[in-house]
């Protein structure tokens, strides 16, 4: 049996499970079924890719399957999320080291005592650490949302989700929908998680995206299928994994202040010219912090770098993040407008995909402009026909 749900098209009925919350009608997202679907509309190729940072976490938690399943609802080339590791071994989709800032474990009395401090990138942080709990007991907690700014009505709905669950939601969408995990902080995870037969945490990570089929160079037959980039802060995780996959790669590249987790080189040592000719025979791309490819003082930005069109001559794309629609995160030069500030990057610097925390947002302003570009052509193309029309004309009289 299936049923219709605006703005969500057929559903089987078994996926569907609604919950009444005040004043929202929205459905509650379950995890997808296992059902194939054939002759899925491949993935988009000719625009940059439109990359939804931690699901569509601008209204929904960050990294739970609802979030994953918005965002693909709106119109995500790729689900984009942080993979970490339980106490026990299993890869979670979980953005920060910590329980602390997104989850209800501090309701969880009985959890009091796995407080602990580690050194985080040569911080000492204090929290609760995923890799001090279970998988069956992170399955306990339930999610919120970061900011208090944005959508509050979800929290504690949605439970933290595996690895294989994400890109099962990936695999079951009635289009091809790209992956783009993250091996975050391998440093930390390989220091308190271990493996049988001495694996590592990026043993595993590849592991996973193997047994799921993932396979294949950038744009190649299998890729297209089952499309992913890898990505990572640490150089040493990306050369390592090139001897274990050809899967496309991304080297993420924080602020201007922060060395790499592994290696603690620069920003601008990683950025150099000898460094991008070296880590392009792992990598397909960089995926920079905005404010390092475009300096802001006061909120305006100054004069962009050069750094995207070096990559670009390096032959590596370059994938910014993060874009967020509110205020708080637009510099001044956009008008308080995210179309604005997308056109920006799309039009102007030229990158070949965005992070965003609003897909559709995203999603629609490059519909819309590819609609006005074709309206465009159409109306050029016609005046030529008319050309040459009246230039056949002229010549038979």
């Amino acid at each position: 049996m299936e049923i219709y749900t605006a703005g969500m098209g057929v559903f089987p009925f078994g996926l569907l499970i609604f919950l009444t919350v005040g004043c929202s009608g929205r459905p509650f997202y379950p995890l997808p079924s296992k059902a194939g679907h054939e002759n899925k509309q491949p993935l988009q190729t000719f625009r940059p890719y439109n990359i939804a940072h931690r699901g569509s976490n601008g209204e929904i938690p960050e990294e739970t399957a609802a979030a994953y399943m918005r965002a693909i609802e709106e119109g995500a080339d790729f689900i984009e999320s942080d993979i970490l590791s339980s106490k026990d071994g299993v890869l979670i989709c979980f953005h920060d080291v910590t329980l602390d800032d997104t989850t209800d474990v501090a309701k969880h009395k009985h959890f009091a005592t796995r407080k602990r401090t580690y050194e985080v990138q040569g911080v000492n942080v204090t929290g609760f650490f995923t890799v001090d709990f279970t998988l069956k007991e992170l399955k306990s907690l339930r999610v919120n949302q970061r900011y208090p700014f944005r959508d509050q009505q979800y929290n504690g709905k949605f439970s933290i989700i595996t690895f294989e669950e994400f890109i099962d939601i990936a695999l079951d969408a009635s289009r091809v929908v790209g992956i783009y995990p993250e091996i975050k902080n391998p440093v930390l995870i390989n220091q308190h998680v271990k493996w049988p037969g001495g694996q590592k945490f990026e043993d595993k990570f590849v592991e996973t995206l193997k047994k799921y089929g993932y396979q294949g160079s950038y744009l190649s037959k299998h890729w297209m299928k089952q499309p992913v980039f890898i990505q990572s802060f640490a150089p040493t995780s990306l050369v390592y994994i090139s001897n274990l996959t050809d899967l496309p790669k991304i080297l993420l590249i924080d602020d201007v202040t922060v060395p790499t987790q592994d290696t603690n080189q620069s920003f601008w040592e990683i950025t150099s010219d000898p460094y991008l000719d070296f880590i392009k025979n792992y990598v397909v791309g960089i995926g920079p912090w905005k404010d390092t490819v475009v300096p802001v003082i006061n909120n305006y930005l100054q004069e962009p770098t050069d750094l995207v069109a070096r990559a670009h001559a390096h032959n590596l794309q370059v994938h910014p993040y993060t874009y967020r629609n509110e205020n708080q995160f637009l510099h001044l030069n956009f008008h308080e407008d995210p179309y604005v500030e997308f056109n920006y990057w799309l039009n102007h610097i030229g990158v070949d995909g965005l992070f965003t925390d609003f897909a559709g947002s995203l999603h629609n302003f490059q519909e819309w402009t590819s609609m006005e570009d074709n309206n465009k052509k159409g109306a050029s193309n016609l005046l030529h026909e008319i050309a040459l029309m009246i230039s056949k004309y002229n010549s038979n009289v």
